[in-house]
């Protein structure tokens, strides 16, 4: 007899929501996680004597509020700070754009740069949240197995019934927003270049592209899928950093009786005949499960911890052609003092410092990084988000300092023949760092210590395939019923008993519990 229902590899927040809702529903499950702390990319770690912040995941808003609400998380303690603006672009020297804290606020600031784009911003607003609404629908429903014949298609159609219900509008916009670049959608709104810009960001967050690559408008809605306390679309923090987050998580799945193990390396699935039986620990153990959910990436899974053999030629070949690399660089820094924007001046504590900060003030700014990162690794100037989760957590870092987030693109996810992100990192991390003093001259001089992440670093440590955040491109061609690959989406491997609950199934990357969720569903039946 096996020891548990379900043996789940990797204790990231998607396997937490899995573990958390099989034992809701009695099963036996266990958690086998690598590192000495569960959370995977959303832990909160002391990276600089007396300087905590969130290790790579860095802001809070896709979680689904019906996995907040079924976890208890708030009632665990858990609690979050909305922005009081959402996004503040410098644009050179004396100028500089805020968005956020209230359409008609965003709207003079929109004024000041173009009547035209302030006018447009209400319909802009109402057509994007029209779409989301639908998608979040899709979001939260298991993809059919298209090759499951009848009852693939009826279920299909049901998934998709708000998409066919829609109004043509909504049906033009989801077909823009799936094909176009998000330069070329944004185009057809709004006519100033750092208005673009700063909707334009979404569009290449974790996303190792341009934004005139066909497909980036996509990504783009993927950022506005969800919500703070019942506002759509609303950013924050969390207080403690994302690990409160997993740390919530853990203590409502232990108290529905989940076994949750650390330092438990699983280094291989064990098939029998046709079906998984379990899985074989680091140290030689084997664990006895009837079902294994990885919440690692699909790569990772299928071609390190099963045995070549017992994975379907064509599905083996699928997965690898599969494309992953957010073109990602994080960087945690412990500040001295709060950063002096030359556009917005002082180091006394102000609303912007407590925003999403970009540094990258036109879509064609983003597209010289990609191209730079294509030919030569990385770009010469970075795009650059900045987040200061200290003024609004004191507990961050000591009194009168600050830790600040560094979400940096595009850097090439493997490099050329020879070359390492072990032996380049210092050339981008000066790149990074010269990007934001630009902006702020005092940063550089107000460094304490910072802890950095290559794509490589991502992948050694956190076992993010090529860095990538969201297990996997988001592409058209690795969404829905084709994530991870094409009549796998419904959450369920090619071996029985076998299930995908990470990131790289359905709905893809972020901070959601969405695919574990789902996942616990498909298993359960």
């Amino acid at each position: 007899m096996a020891e548990y229902d379900t043996a789940i590899i990797g204790g990231g927040h998607n396997g937490l929501v899995c573990a958390f809702y099989l034992a809701k529903a009695g099963r036996r499950v266990v958690v086998l996680e690598r590192r000495s702390v569960v959370g995977g990319a959303a832990v909160t770690e002391e990276f600089h004597p007396g300087f905590r912040n969130s290790l790579a995941s860095y802001t809070v808003s896709l979680l689904n509020p019906q996995v907040i609400r079924d976890m208890g998380l708030k009632e665990h303690g858990l609690r979050f700070i909305k922005r009081p603006v959402a996004n503040f672009l410098p644009i050179d020297q004396d100028h500089y754009l805020k968005v956020g804290g209230g359409l008609e606020r965003t709207q003079v600031a929109f004024a000041q740069l173009s009547e035209h784009d302030a006018r447009r911003l209400p319909e802009y607003y109402r057509r994007i949240d029209a779409v989301a609404d639908v998608l979040r629908q899709l979001a939260e429903t298991r993809p059919p197995k298209i090759s499951g014949g009848l009852s693939a298609l009826l279920k299909l159609a049901w998934q998709v019934r708000d998409v066919l219900r829609a109004d043509l509008e909504v049906q033009n916009d989801l077909y823009d927003l799936m094909t176009k670049s998000a330069r070329s959608f944004l185009d057809g709104w709004f006519e100033n270049e750092h208005i673009k810009a700063v909707f334009g960001f979404d569009a290449v967050v974790g996303n190792y592209a341009s934004p005139d690559t066909p497909g980036s408008a996509y990504v783009l809605l993927h950022h506005v899928f969800g919500e703070l306390d019942g506002e759509k679309g609303a950013w924050g923090h969390a207080i403690g950093g994302m690990g409160a987050i997993t740390q919530t998580m853990a203590q409502a799945c232990l108290e529905q009786g989940v076994e949750i193990r650390t330092e438990a390396e699983v280094v291989r699935v064990v098939v029998e005949g046709k079906a998984v039986k379990g899985v074989v620990l680091a140290d030689g153990k084997p664990i006895k499960a009837n079902s294994v959910a990885a919440n690692v990436t699909p790569q990772l899974l299928y071609q390190q911890l099963i045995a070549p053999e017992y994975v379907p030629t064509d599905f083996a070949q699928k997965i690898a052609a599969t494309r992953y690399g957010s073109g990602t660089f994080r960087l945690n820094v412990a500040l001295s003092e709060l950063p002096d924007f030359t556009c917005l001046p002082g180091t006394d504590l102000q609303e912007h410092h407590q925003s999403g900060i970009i540094m990258a003030p036109t879509l064609e700014y983003m597209d010289h990084a990609f191209m730079d990162a294509k030919q030569q690794g990385w770009a010469n100037k970075p795009i650059v988000e900045m987040l200061i989760p200290s003024t609004v957590d004191d507990s961050l870092a000591p009194a009168g300092q600050h830790v600040c987030s560094l979400f940096c693109q595009q850097f090439a996810p493997t490099l050329s023949a020879g070359q390492s992100w072990d032996d380049l990192k210092p050339k981008a991390v000066e790149a990074i760092l010269s990007v934001v003093n630009s902006y702020a001259p005092n940063f550089k001089a107000s460094i304490l210590g910072m802890r950095v992440l290559s794509p490589l670093d991502l992948e050694r440590e956190l076992g993010l395939t090529g860095g990538d955040i969201f297990h996997g491109a988001m592409t058209l061609d690795q969404l829905w019923a084709a994530r991870p690959v094409f009549d796998y989406g419904d959450y369920r491997g090619p071996i029985r008993g076998l299930y995908h609950c990470g990131s790289g199934a359905h709905p893809g990357g972020g901070v959601t519990g969405l695919p574990g969720k789902n996942a616990a569903q498909a298993i359960i039946g």
